[in-house]
């Protein structure tokens, strides 16, 4: 067998991931999140005395080598998924590393912070790549047992759902919040935002809103760029911002002396960090990064799901 290609062991009783249908989604997903009542007094204490989402920002920017990546979105794409991409890879990546610690998708909601048992990516996309065409945001939604193909198919529909027919709920109701006069936008706003602190904002809006979710990912790989330091929103509840840029290829110097030519992507995390410490996020990014060295273990759920606290 490739040594590439070695995966986990297969899975004891894993929860089968089930394509989402959009009219299922409010049924399925009928709660944001829940409250976690048994977190320690600082992790309690800390939304009080950093109350934006901004005063608790902490970012990071780091380095992939994507060899074995290329190798394994090159096999994808030849399994029918032809536009399986690094975006794919990167957000599988963050879905495995919920599945084994739950904390990064936590979120502050009221000053409290609540966790959510499925996962929320939000990704801004265009209609067409070029300066005339609007941004919109989809959100794809997961399990965190989701493998690669999962992500591939989720994220395809959503892509595509838009692409075919756009406008959708999101422009439509931003459109509609546009015809407001400000002053009255202005105050209109902050009741959404009183709603959304005390967890009364319907369901609905909260759903097809970009700044509610668990993850937001941008590639500016496609625009041919480095990666940026993407700001938190201080409306909603999105805890982090992931940022990839263009690919880059570089000779490297081995431990024998030889030098090598390799493919690398930077990317930079940009985190609330009341949600969970340092020590966890170290952990659960060197977790997501492993994955890149062997991306194989994306075709099977993960052997354990870990849930987070009650």
């Amino acid at each position: 067998m490739d040594e590439d290609k070695n995966t986990e062991s297969p899975c004891v009783e894993p929860v089968q991931y089930e394509h989402i249908d959009p009219k299922e989604l409010k049924k399925r997903f009928k709660k944001e999140g829940r409250r976690i009542k048994t977190l320690s007094p600082m992790a309690g204490v800390s939304p009080f005395i950093m109350v934006e989402r901004n005063d608790a920002t902490n970012m990071i920017k780091d380095t992939l080598q994507i060899d074995r990546a290329e190798k394994y979105i090159k096999e994808k794409q030849k399994e029918g998924m032809t536009n399986f991409s690094i975006m794919h890879l990167f957000i599988a990546a963050y879905i495995r590393g919920v599945s084994q610690y739950p904390a990064v998708n936590r979120f502050i909601r009221g000053q409290r912070v609540h966790t959510r048992d499925h996962i929320e990516v939000n990704i801004t996309i265009k209609k067409e790549m070029n300066l005339e065409s609007p941004d919109t945001c989809v959100k794809g939604y997961f399990f965190p047992d989701a493998t690669a193909k999962d992500v591939y198919r989720e994220m395809s529909r959503v892509i595509d759902e838009y692409r075919n027919n756009p406008g959708g709920d999101f422009d439509d109701t931003a459109k509609l919040v546009n015809y407001i006069p400000r002053l009255l936008k202005k105050n209109f706003v902050w009741w959404l935002k009183t709603l959304d602190y005390f967890g009364r904002l319907p369901r609905f809006l909260t759903m097809l809103s970009p700044f509610h979710g668990s993850l937001y990912i941008t590639s500016m790989g496609s625009l041919g760029i480095p990666a940026i330091f993407h700001h938190l929103y201080s409306f909603g509840n999105v805890p982090l911002f992931l940022a990839f840029g263009k690919k880059f290829r570089t000779n490297v110097l081995t431990d024998e002396g030889k030098v090598v030519r390799h493919s690398f992507v930077d990317f930079t995390f940009v985190m609330d960090e009341r949600i969970c410490d340092g020590y966890y996020y170290a952990a659960a990014l060197k977790y997501m990064k492993s994955i890149f060295r062997n991306p194989w273990q994306l075709d099977t759920p993960p052997q354990k799901v870990e849930k987070d606290l009650d």
